[in-house]
């Protein structure tokens, strides 16, 4: 039953991240920077009241004493704004293929990074795959005629974002509640701004924006709850797979709902790419599988 439970918490974030275009797609009129900041802003005031709830201000408190917390959050925070920026303005740009092609492909980054911050060595399909992430990336350069910026912008601030949170046993409530606390003054003080200028969205636009403005706080840190949940009852390898939920949602929403163009030339740079993934997936599987034969083999 603790298993399902997980899973089904992993399913729900992981569909609350997949839906979430059409979330940011409502606040299309408002700047993607304007939306970043509220975001952070009232992700803020949701985090504390989760964190008081389950009764850990006290560690909250130990955590945000740490420097070294400070560190690395801080940095974390800063491509999490990034990574957060680029994807809002991708989506409302139009560009919500190529944001889900960045998470897609990020798992691939992530194997490359600890190659060169780890030392970990690479497989021969690990190698394969990330060729063949290469090739898609260069066919799409040439053929479509546009670098992915976007899809490597989303891929790579995501990983670093990853490598960060691995040098930190803190817990994800605790590393979100530094990090939106950390750029809760920058972003609030950039809203007083935008707001005193009379341009800002939540006093002089309408009140489906201002709640929808408000919500994001809500939007960004319930999934990050659940996903949490479900990290400490089912396996990573579980959680890896099922991750790829959302870019797949976003997928279909870019193409179903909002009709985004998929050439012929750009549906064979995505091919490439989804068979890098696939190939990925498919070494860690079998090897996953030679591991458990290893391992009864030795207990017998």
């Amino acid at each position: 039953m603790v298993r399902y439970s997980g899973i089904i918490a992993a399913s729900c974030a992981y569909i609350i991240w997949g839906i979430l275009p059409i979330y940011w797609k409502a606040l299309q009129t408002v700047p993607a920077l304007e939306i970043l900041c509220h975001r952070m802003s009232w992700s803020l005031f949701v985090t504390l009241a989760i964190i008081l709830c389950a009764r850990r201000t006290a560690a909250f408190r130990q955590a945000v004493a740490n420097r070294d917390n400070l560190r690395i959050f801080g940095s974390s925070a800063a491509l999490l704004a990034v990574n957060w920026l680029i994807y809002i303005w991708a989506v409302n740009a139009g560009y919500i293929l190529e944001a889900s092609l960045g998470y897609f492909i990020n798992p691939l980054i992530s194997v490359l990074f600890g190659v060169f911050f780890f030392k970990e060595r690479l497989r021969p399909g690990q190698i394969a795959a990330l060729l063949l992430v290469l090739t898609g990336v260069l066919y799409l350069t040439l053929y479509y005629g546009r670098f992915p910026w976007i899809a490597l912008s989303l891929s790579s601030t995501f990983a670093v974002y990853g490598l960060l949170h691995k040098k930190s046993s803190l817990s994800s409530m605790d590393a979100l509640g530094i990090e939106v606390l950390l750029f809760f003054l920058p972003a609030a003080g950039y809203l007083v701004f935008v707001e005193s200028a009379g341009r800002g969205a939540f006093l002089d636009g309408t009140t489906a924006d201002a709640i929808l403005l408000v919500g994001a706080g809500v939007v960004t840190t319930f999934p990050l709850l659940l996903f949490g949940f479900a990290a400490h009852k089912i396996p990573l390898s579980t959680l890896g797979l099922l991750q790829y939920m959302a870019p797949t949602i976003n997928f279909f929403i870019g193409i179903f709902l909002y009709h985004e163009g998929f050439p012929r030339e750009r549906m064979i740079g995505f091919c490439i790419i989804w068979a890098a993934l696939a190939l990925y997936l498919t070494e860690g599987a079998i090897r996953q599988v030679r591991l458990r034969r290893a391992v009864l083999q030795d207990v017998r």
